[in-house]
Protein backbone atom coordinates (compact mmCIF):
# COMPACT_ATOMS: atom_id res chain seq x y z
CA UNK A 1 0.00 0.00 0.00
CA UNK A 2 1.37 3.40 -0.99
CA UNK A 3 1.73 5.74 2.02
CA UNK A 4 -0.43 8.87 1.97
CA UNK A 5 2.71 11.02 2.23
CA UNK A 6 3.92 9.54 -1.07
CA UNK A 7 0.55 10.00 -2.78
CA UNK A 8 0.30 13.62 -1.67
CA UNK A 9 3.87 14.60 -2.54
CA UNK A 10 3.66 18.01 -4.28
CA UNK A 11 4.07 17.87 -8.06
CA UNK A 12 4.91 21.52 -8.69
CA UNK A 13 6.08 24.69 -6.95
CA UNK A 14 2.55 25.93 -6.37
CA UNK A 15 1.76 22.83 -4.28
CA UNK A 16 4.96 23.09 -2.24
CA UNK A 17 4.35 24.19 1.37
CA UNK A 18 6.91 25.57 3.82
CA UNK A 19 10.43 27.02 3.78
CA UNK A 20 9.03 30.49 3.10
CA UNK A 21 12.36 32.03 4.13
CA UNK A 22 13.73 31.05 0.69
CA UNK A 23 10.83 29.54 -1.27
CA UNK A 24 8.06 31.91 -2.28
CA UNK A 25 6.78 33.40 -5.53
CA UNK A 26 9.45 35.82 -6.72
CA UNK A 27 12.24 34.47 -4.53
CA UNK A 28 15.61 33.85 -6.19
CA UNK A 29 15.26 30.08 -5.87
CA UNK A 30 11.67 30.09 -7.17
CA UNK A 31 12.71 32.21 -10.17
CA UNK A 32 15.80 30.09 -10.82
CA UNK A 33 13.66 26.98 -11.07
CA UNK A 34 11.00 28.68 -13.21
CA UNK A 35 13.62 30.31 -15.46
CA UNK A 36 15.47 27.00 -15.79
CA UNK A 37 18.68 28.49 -14.40
CA UNK A 38 18.72 26.37 -11.23
CA UNK A 39 22.19 24.93 -10.66
CA UNK A 40 23.61 22.62 -8.00
CA UNK A 41 22.56 22.95 -4.37
CA UNK A 42 22.70 21.35 -0.96
CA UNK A 43 19.52 21.01 1.08
CA UNK A 44 19.92 20.37 4.79
CA UNK A 45 17.48 20.11 7.66
CA UNK A 46 15.18 17.71 9.53
CA UNK A 47 13.25 14.88 7.92
CA UNK A 48 9.81 15.53 6.47
CA UNK A 49 10.48 19.17 5.58
CA UNK A 50 10.46 18.89 1.76
CA UNK A 51 14.08 18.35 0.70
CA UNK A 52 13.43 15.39 -1.63
CA UNK A 53 10.17 16.92 -2.84
CA UNK A 54 11.79 20.21 -3.86
CA UNK A 55 14.67 18.39 -5.59
CA UNK A 56 12.20 16.40 -7.70
CA UNK A 57 10.15 19.49 -8.53
CA UNK A 58 13.29 21.39 -9.58
CA UNK A 59 14.42 18.61 -11.92
CA UNK A 60 10.91 18.31 -13.39
CA UNK A 61 10.70 22.07 -14.02
CA UNK A 62 14.15 22.00 -15.67
CA UNK A 63 13.04 19.24 -18.10
CA UNK A 64 16.21 17.40 -17.12
CA UNK A 65 17.06 13.78 -16.50
CA UNK A 66 16.69 13.05 -12.81
CA UNK A 67 18.51 10.30 -10.95
CA UNK A 68 17.88 9.73 -7.26
CA UNK A 69 20.11 7.63 -5.02
CA UNK A 70 20.58 7.16 -1.29
CA UNK A 71 24.14 7.43 -0.01
CA UNK A 72 23.54 4.72 2.60
CA UNK A 73 22.76 2.17 -0.16
CA UNK A 74 24.84 3.34 -3.14
CA UNK A 75 28.63 3.02 -3.23
CA UNK A 76 31.49 4.01 -5.53
CA UNK A 77 30.55 1.39 -8.14
CA UNK A 78 26.99 2.73 -8.51
CA UNK A 79 28.24 6.30 -8.59
CA UNK A 80 30.76 5.52 -11.34
CA UNK A 81 28.05 3.91 -13.47
CA UNK A 82 25.78 6.90 -12.87
CA UNK A 83 28.44 9.37 -14.02
CA UNK A 84 29.27 7.32 -17.13
CA UNK A 85 25.59 7.29 -18.06
CA UNK A 86 25.36 11.05 -17.48
CA UNK A 87 28.44 11.61 -19.68
CA UNK A 88 26.89 9.61 -22.51
CA UNK A 89 23.74 11.69 -22.20
CA UNK A 90 25.64 15.00 -22.01
CA UNK A 91 28.10 14.40 -24.87
CA UNK A 92 25.73 12.30 -27.01
CA UNK A 93 22.79 13.17 -29.20
CA UNK A 94 20.58 14.12 -26.24
CA UNK A 95 23.04 16.77 -25.02
CA UNK A 96 21.19 16.85 -21.67
CA UNK A 97 22.47 17.55 -18.18
CA UNK A 98 21.56 15.04 -15.50
CA UNK A 99 20.36 16.13 -12.09
CA UNK A 100 21.71 13.77 -9.47
CA UNK A 101 19.93 13.82 -6.15
CA UNK A 102 21.88 12.14 -3.34
CA UNK A 103 19.89 11.65 -0.15
CA UNK A 104 21.84 11.40 3.13
CA UNK A 105 24.89 12.74 1.29
CA UNK A 106 26.85 13.05 4.53
CA UNK A 107 27.11 9.24 4.68
CA UNK A 108 29.60 9.18 1.78
CA UNK A 109 33.28 9.34 2.67
CA UNK A 110 35.67 11.95 1.26
CA UNK A 111 36.71 9.80 -1.70
CA UNK A 112 33.10 9.14 -2.71
CA UNK A 113 32.18 12.82 -2.40
CA UNK A 114 35.22 13.91 -4.38
CA UNK A 115 34.37 11.53 -7.22
CA UNK A 116 31.62 14.00 -8.19
CA UNK A 117 34.02 16.93 -8.67
CA UNK A 118 35.11 16.39 -12.29
CA UNK A 119 31.56 15.76 -13.51
CA UNK A 120 30.38 18.86 -11.65
CA UNK A 121 33.11 21.07 -13.14
CA UNK A 122 32.40 19.85 -16.68
CA UNK A 123 28.67 20.40 -16.31
CA UNK A 124 27.91 16.73 -16.98
CA UNK A 125 25.79 16.63 -13.84
CA UNK A 126 24.01 19.07 -11.61
CA UNK A 127 24.15 17.94 -8.02
CA UNK A 128 21.52 18.22 -5.29
CA UNK A 129 22.60 16.73 -2.01
CA UNK A 130 20.33 16.45 1.01
CA UNK A 131 21.45 15.85 4.55
CA UNK A 132 20.19 16.16 8.09
CA UNK A 133 23.70 17.19 9.14
CA UNK A 134 25.25 20.64 8.91
CA UNK A 135 27.00 20.52 5.49
CA UNK A 136 29.79 22.81 6.66
CA UNK A 137 30.88 19.98 8.92
CA UNK A 138 29.64 16.91 7.01
CA UNK A 139 30.47 17.80 3.38
CA UNK A 140 33.91 18.27 1.84
CA UNK A 141 34.95 21.87 1.21
CA UNK A 142 35.70 21.02 -2.44
CA UNK A 143 32.04 20.12 -2.99
CA UNK A 144 30.74 23.14 -1.07
CA UNK A 145 32.90 25.51 -3.15
CA UNK A 146 31.37 24.13 -6.37
CA UNK A 147 27.77 24.28 -5.21
CA UNK A 148 26.02 27.58 -5.80
CA UNK A 149 23.74 27.58 -2.78
CA UNK A 150 23.13 25.85 0.52
CA UNK A 151 19.53 25.96 1.73
CA UNK A 152 18.57 25.24 5.32
CA UNK A 153 15.17 23.56 5.62
CA UNK A 154 13.35 24.21 8.88
CA UNK A 155 10.65 22.21 10.60
CA UNK A 156 7.25 23.07 9.23
CA UNK A 157 4.98 25.16 11.42
CA UNK A 158 1.72 23.72 12.75
CA UNK A 159 -0.35 25.94 10.35
CA UNK A 160 1.75 24.68 7.41
CA UNK A 161 1.21 21.06 8.49
CA UNK A 162 -2.51 21.76 8.86
CA UNK A 163 -2.63 23.16 5.32
CA UNK A 164 -1.00 19.96 4.02
CA UNK A 165 -3.48 17.80 5.96
CA UNK A 166 -6.46 19.81 4.71
CA UNK A 167 -5.27 19.36 1.14
CA UNK A 168 -5.05 15.58 1.68
CA UNK A 169 -8.57 15.52 3.15
CA UNK A 170 -9.96 17.46 0.18
CA UNK A 171 -8.08 15.80 -2.69
CA UNK A 172 -10.33 13.14 -4.26
CA UNK A 173 -7.72 11.76 -6.67
CA UNK A 174 -4.56 11.37 -4.59
CA UNK A 175 -5.90 12.00 -1.10
CA UNK A 176 -8.84 11.10 1.12
CA UNK A 177 -11.49 13.41 -0.33
CA UNK A 178 -13.75 10.55 -1.38
CA UNK A 179 -13.93 9.26 2.22
CA UNK A 180 -15.44 12.47 3.67
CA UNK A 181 -13.49 12.16 6.94
CA UNK A 182 -14.65 14.46 9.75
CA UNK A 183 -12.56 15.80 12.62
CA UNK A 184 -13.80 16.83 16.03
CA UNK A 185 -13.22 20.50 16.84
CA UNK A 186 -9.53 21.25 17.39
CA UNK A 187 -8.39 17.70 16.55
CA UNK A 188 -6.87 18.55 13.15
CA UNK A 189 -4.82 21.26 14.87
CA UNK A 190 -3.84 18.68 17.47
CA UNK A 191 -2.55 16.27 14.83
CA UNK A 192 -0.68 19.07 13.06
CA UNK A 193 0.93 20.22 16.30
CA UNK A 194 1.89 16.73 17.46
CA UNK A 195 3.66 15.97 14.16
CA UNK A 196 6.62 18.10 15.31
CA UNK A 197 7.09 19.87 11.98
CA UNK A 198 7.34 16.63 9.97
CA UNK A 199 4.84 16.49 7.08
CA UNK A 200 5.56 12.80 6.47
CA UNK A 201 4.58 11.87 10.02
CA UNK A 202 1.43 14.00 9.80
CA UNK A 203 0.23 12.54 6.50
CA UNK A 204 1.08 8.93 7.29
CA UNK A 205 -0.64 9.19 10.67
CA UNK A 206 -3.70 10.59 8.93
CA UNK A 207 -3.55 7.74 6.42
CA UNK A 208 -3.24 5.18 9.23
CA UNK A 209 -6.31 6.61 10.96
CA UNK A 210 -8.30 6.67 7.71
CA UNK A 211 -7.43 3.05 6.88
CA UNK A 212 -8.16 1.60 10.30
CA UNK A 213 -10.87 3.60 12.06
CA UNK A 214 -14.53 2.66 12.06
CA UNK A 215 -16.50 3.98 9.12
CA UNK A 216 -18.35 7.20 9.95
CA UNK A 217 -16.52 7.79 13.24
CA UNK A 218 -15.22 11.37 13.49
CA UNK A 219 -11.52 11.66 14.26
CA UNK A 220 -11.28 12.61 17.92
CA UNK A 221 -8.61 13.06 20.53
CA UNK A 222 -8.58 9.37 21.48
CA UNK A 223 -7.96 8.23 17.89
CA UNK A 224 -5.08 10.66 17.45
CA UNK A 225 -3.65 9.65 20.82
CA UNK A 226 -3.78 5.99 19.83
CA UNK A 227 -2.34 6.59 16.35
CA UNK A 228 0.54 8.71 17.67
CA UNK A 229 1.07 6.44 20.69
CA UNK A 230 1.32 9.59 22.73
CA UNK A 231 -0.87 11.02 25.47
CA UNK A 232 -2.53 14.35 24.80
CA UNK A 233 -3.29 15.55 28.29
CA UNK A 234 -3.38 19.25 27.52
CA UNK A 235 -4.47 19.17 23.91
CA UNK A 236 -8.17 19.19 24.74
CA UNK A 237 -7.80 22.94 25.29
CA UNK A 238 -5.62 24.86 22.90
CA UNK A 239 -4.48 27.28 25.60
CA UNK A 240 -3.43 24.64 28.15
CA UNK A 241 0.09 24.14 26.82
CA UNK A 242 0.71 27.89 26.99
CA UNK A 243 -0.68 28.01 30.52
CA UNK A 244 1.72 25.25 31.52
CA UNK A 245 4.68 26.97 29.84
CA UNK A 246 3.73 30.19 31.61
CA UNK A 247 3.46 28.39 34.96
CA UNK A 248 6.83 26.75 34.35
CA UNK A 249 8.55 30.07 33.68
CA UNK A 250 6.91 31.83 36.61
CA UNK A 251 7.87 28.99 38.95
CA UNK A 252 11.48 29.20 37.72
CA UNK A 253 11.41 32.97 38.14
CA UNK A 254 10.11 32.48 41.68
CA UNK A 255 12.95 30.02 42.49
CA UNK A 256 10.57 27.13 43.21
CA UNK A 257 12.19 24.01 41.70
CA UNK A 258 9.40 21.80 43.05
CA UNK A 259 6.66 23.64 41.16
CA UNK A 260 8.88 24.08 38.10
CA UNK A 261 9.59 20.36 37.72
CA UNK A 262 5.89 19.62 38.33
CA UNK A 263 4.91 21.75 35.34
CA UNK A 264 7.72 20.25 33.28
CA UNK A 265 6.32 16.79 34.02
CA UNK A 266 2.83 17.90 32.97
CA UNK A 267 4.19 19.31 29.71
CA UNK A 268 6.06 16.09 28.93
CA UNK A 269 3.13 13.86 29.85
CA UNK A 270 0.85 16.09 27.81
CA UNK A 271 2.86 15.54 24.66
CA UNK A 272 4.88 18.78 24.44
CA UNK A 273 7.83 18.26 22.14
CA UNK A 274 11.44 18.92 23.14
CA UNK A 275 11.73 21.98 20.92
CA UNK A 276 8.69 23.69 22.47
CA UNK A 277 10.04 23.22 26.00
CA UNK A 278 13.65 23.89 25.02
CA UNK A 279 12.89 27.25 23.41
CA UNK A 280 11.20 28.47 26.59
CA UNK A 281 14.09 27.25 28.79
CA UNK A 282 16.64 29.09 26.64
CA UNK A 283 14.64 32.30 26.93
CA UNK A 284 14.43 31.92 30.73
CA UNK A 285 18.19 31.46 31.00
CA UNK A 286 18.75 34.97 29.66
CA UNK A 287 15.53 36.71 30.68
CA UNK A 288 15.23 35.55 34.28
CA UNK A 289 18.69 34.37 35.35
CA UNK A 290 20.86 36.53 33.12
CA UNK A 291 23.95 38.08 34.68
CA UNK A 292 23.21 36.61 38.12
CA UNK A 293 24.54 33.32 36.74
CA UNK A 294 25.87 33.92 33.18
CA UNK A 295 26.85 30.26 32.72
CA UNK A 296 23.19 29.22 32.91
CA UNK A 297 22.63 29.88 29.21
CA UNK A 298 25.56 27.63 28.25
CA UNK A 299 24.46 24.79 30.51
CA UNK A 300 20.82 25.02 29.44
CA UNK A 301 21.85 25.10 25.77
CA UNK A 302 23.86 21.93 26.33
CA UNK A 303 20.91 20.28 28.09
CA UNK A 304 18.50 21.19 25.29
CA UNK A 305 20.94 20.03 22.61
CA UNK A 306 21.44 16.76 24.48
CA UNK A 307 17.67 16.31 24.75
CA UNK A 308 17.28 16.88 21.00
CA UNK A 309 20.03 14.35 20.33
CA UNK A 310 18.78 11.50 22.51
CA UNK A 311 15.03 12.07 22.11
CA UNK A 312 12.27 10.90 24.41
CA UNK A 313 12.06 9.21 26.85
CA UNK A 314 15.65 9.94 28.00
CA UNK A 315 15.41 13.58 26.89
CA UNK A 316 13.19 14.33 29.88
CA UNK A 317 16.24 13.81 32.15
CA UNK A 318 18.19 16.51 30.31
CA UNK A 319 15.22 18.87 30.45
CA UNK A 320 14.74 18.23 34.16
CA UNK A 321 18.37 19.15 34.83
CA UNK A 322 17.92 22.43 32.96
CA UNK A 323 14.71 23.27 34.83
CA UNK A 324 16.15 22.50 38.26
CA UNK A 325 19.28 24.54 37.46
CA UNK A 326 17.24 27.55 36.36
CA UNK A 327 14.87 27.43 39.30
CA UNK A 328 17.74 27.06 41.78
CA UNK A 329 19.89 29.87 40.32
CA UNK A 330 20.03 33.49 41.52
CA UNK A 331 17.89 35.75 39.37
CA UNK A 332 18.35 38.96 37.44
CA UNK A 333 16.43 40.44 34.52
CA UNK A 334 18.64 43.54 34.29
CA UNK A 335 20.34 42.61 31.01
CA UNK A 336 17.05 42.33 29.11
CA UNK A 337 15.67 45.39 30.91
CA UNK A 338 18.73 47.32 29.72
CA UNK A 339 17.92 46.33 26.14
CA UNK A 340 14.26 47.29 26.51
CA UNK A 341 15.25 50.69 27.91
CA UNK A 342 17.64 51.32 25.02
CA UNK A 343 14.98 50.29 22.50
CA UNK A 344 12.42 52.56 24.17
CA UNK A 345 14.83 55.49 23.80
CA UNK A 346 15.25 54.78 20.10
CA UNK A 347 11.49 54.81 19.59
CA UNK A 348 10.65 57.93 21.57
CA UNK A 349 13.57 60.19 20.68
CA UNK A 350 16.13 60.80 18.00
CA UNK A 351 19.71 60.12 19.03
CA UNK A 352 22.96 61.60 17.81
CA UNK A 353 25.34 59.78 15.50
CA UNK A 354 28.10 57.39 16.60
CA UNK A 355 31.02 59.50 17.88
CA UNK A 356 33.69 59.93 15.18
CA UNK A 357 36.46 58.35 17.25
CA UNK A 358 34.43 55.11 17.50
CA UNK A 359 33.69 54.81 13.77
CA UNK A 360 35.43 52.27 11.55
CA UNK A 361 38.79 53.58 10.39
CA UNK A 362 40.16 50.43 8.73
CA UNK A 363 39.95 51.69 5.17
CA UNK A 364 41.71 54.18 2.96
CA UNK A 365 40.46 57.72 3.44
CA UNK A 366 38.91 57.20 6.87
CA UNK A 367 41.53 59.37 8.59
CA UNK A 368 40.94 62.14 6.02
CA UNK A 369 37.31 62.12 7.11
CA UNK A 370 38.36 62.47 10.74
CA UNK A 371 37.20 58.97 11.66
CA UNK A 372 38.90 56.98 14.40
CA UNK A 373 41.11 59.88 15.41
CA UNK A 374 41.62 60.17 19.15
CA UNK A 375 40.37 56.67 19.98
CA UNK A 376 42.09 55.29 23.07
CA UNK A 377 42.76 51.54 23.08
CA UNK A 378 41.78 50.40 26.60
CA UNK A 379 44.26 47.51 26.67
CA UNK A 380 47.10 50.03 26.35
CA UNK A 381 45.86 51.67 29.55
CA UNK A 382 45.55 48.67 31.83
CA UNK A 383 42.08 47.61 30.65
CA UNK A 384 40.15 50.86 31.04
CA UNK A 385 40.56 54.48 30.05
CA UNK A 386 38.15 57.38 30.28
CA UNK A 387 36.57 58.29 26.94
CA UNK A 388 33.11 58.83 25.45
CA UNK A 389 31.18 55.85 24.02
CA UNK A 390 27.54 56.98 23.94
CA UNK A 391 26.26 59.38 21.25
CA UNK A 392 26.70 63.05 22.27
CA UNK A 393 23.18 63.69 23.55
CA UNK A 394 23.01 60.53 25.67
CA UNK A 395 26.54 61.13 26.95
CA UNK A 396 25.65 64.67 28.09
CA UNK A 397 22.64 63.28 29.95
CA UNK A 398 24.77 60.53 31.52
CA UNK A 399 22.20 57.93 30.42
CA UNK A 400 22.34 54.56 32.20
CA UNK A 401 20.59 51.45 30.86
CA UNK A 402 22.13 48.59 32.79
CA UNK A 403 21.61 48.69 36.55
CA UNK A 404 23.10 45.48 38.00
CA UNK A 405 21.76 43.78 41.09
CA UNK A 406 23.63 42.24 44.02
CA UNK A 407 22.32 38.78 43.11
CA UNK A 408 24.72 35.91 42.46
CA UNK A 409 27.55 36.53 40.02
CA UNK A 410 26.05 39.87 39.03
CA UNK A 411 27.36 41.35 42.27
CA UNK A 412 30.94 40.95 40.99
CA UNK A 413 30.02 42.71 37.72
CA UNK A 414 28.38 45.46 39.76
CA UNK A 415 31.53 45.94 41.81
CA UNK A 416 33.62 46.20 38.63
CA UNK A 417 31.27 48.76 37.03
CA UNK A 418 31.01 50.73 40.30
CA UNK A 419 34.80 50.90 40.40
CA UNK A 420 34.84 52.29 36.86
CA UNK A 421 32.24 54.90 37.85
CA UNK A 422 34.50 55.96 40.72
CA UNK A 423 37.45 56.28 38.33
CA UNK A 424 35.29 58.38 35.98
CA UNK A 425 34.43 60.75 38.80
CA UNK A 426 38.04 60.97 39.86
CA UNK A 427 39.10 61.59 36.25
CA UNK A 428 36.54 64.40 36.00
CA UNK A 429 37.86 66.07 39.15
CA UNK A 430 41.45 65.86 37.92
CA UNK A 431 40.45 67.72 34.77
Amino acid sequence: MIPLSTKMRPQNLDEFVGQSHFMYKGSLLYNAIKNKTFDSAIFFGPSGTGKTTLARIAAREMDAEFVEINASAAGTKELKALIESAQARFYGLENRTTYVYVDEFHRWNKLQQDSLLKALEEGVIRFIGSTTENPYFAVNNAIISRVRSIYEFKKLTAPEIKKILERALEDRERGLGALDIKFREGCLDMLADMSSGDARIALDTLGFIADNSEAGRPVDRELIEEAMQQRTVFYHKSEDRYNLLSALQKSVRGSDPHAAVHYLARLIEGGADIQMIGRRLLVMASEDIGMAYPSAISIVTSCVQAAMMVGYPEAQINLAQAVILLASSPKSNRSCMALYAAQADLKKRGTDDVPDHLKDSHYSGAKDRGLGIGYKYPHDHGGWVEQQYLPDDLYREDVKYYEPTENGSESSFKKYLDRIEDMKKKSGKDE
